[in-house]
């Protein structure tokens, strides 16, 4: 794995590219993390475990990681930034056919992208990607006020109620102990501002975006829910896995939210098979 910096006119994207030294299809994986956790601490270790790609691309988004502005300050962002930031590394790096996954804000950003690229993103992956909380688009918007809420103590001085609040609005049926919530809360501590500037990404997102034609744009996706996680996030996935051919659904056992901090080698598992079906279809 190395390590490397992308300089943009008014961002530096640090990224992470994985090689597997036993694949060599030429196959490559981008993967991108969530709302204020960096790509390192989400999918390195399930990258360690994947047999189908011979490399894997882990930038870090705008505020979040090792990725800055170049005053190394934070400021707020939107999705089509995110969007346009991948776009400039995939194209630095000559990647112009992938596949792609995302966890939770990560997960919008590759539906988006997906929609804007259709022919240069092949196998999808989602794991709780935001917008695809629950099956009315009322009660989705009424949730990103939560946030929105979280998002405003992360931008005060107590930054860890509003990292609490979205513990506690992201994963209410969460099973944990005080040090699981204690690393967590550190986990999103490590850039509080960039944070809140994610969750309001999201939630400008929602207030501009048609899912129902986001949804339509996709291909073929393995979308992973944890078990844990509310009910009606599971009704909404698996209606669509029935109404639509290329939607894959999968309950991950035994965890919620925080499904590729607990659970990457079935996670691993899962994004190995189903590369398997797609590329035999």
């Amino acid at each position: 794995m190395s390590q490397r910096e992308l300089h943009l006119p008014d961002q530096v994207i640090s990224y992470r590219v994985v090689k597997n030294a036993n694949v060599n299809n030429g196959k490559k994986l981008v993967l991108l993390h969530g709302a204020g956790v960096a790509g390192k601490d989400t999918w390195v270790l399930i990258a360690s475990m994947l047999t189908q790609w011979e490399e894997v691309l882990i930038p870090d988004q705008r505020g979040m990681g090792d990725t800055h502005y170049p005053d190394r300050s934070d400021y707020p962002f939107s999705a089509q930034m995110l969007v346009a930031d991948l776009n400039a590394l995939v194209d630095h790096l000559g990647w112009w056919v992938f596949d792609l996954g995302g966890y939770s804000l990560g997960g919008m950003v590759s539906m988006l992208f997906k929609q804007q690229h259709p022919d240069r993103v092949c196998k999808q992956f989602l794991l709780e990607s935001a917008l695809l909380d629950r099956p009315c688009w009322d009660s989705t918007v009424q949730l990103r006020q939560r946030y929105s809420e979280a998002a405003e103590y992360l931008r005060s001085d107590n930054r860890d109620v509003g990292i609490r609040n979205f513990m506690d609005t992201i994963s209410p049926n969460r099973r944990t102990s005080v040090q699981i919530d204690d690393l967590t809360a550190s986990r999103l501590g490590r850039r509080p501002l960039g944070f809140a500037y994610a969750l309001d990404c999201v939630t400008d997102a929602i207030n501009n975006i048609d899912r129902e034609s986001l949804v339509a744009a996709q291909g073929d996706v393995t979308s992973l829910i944890g078990g844990l996680s509310v009910d009606l996030m599971h009704q909404y996935h698996r209606d669509m896995a029935e109404g639509l051919p290329s939607w894959h659904y999968f309950m991950v056992p035994g965890t919620d939210h925080s499904l590729p901090f607990q659970k990457p080698r079935q996670i691993a598992k899962v994004m190995n098979e189903e590369t398997l079906r797609y590329r035999n279809m």
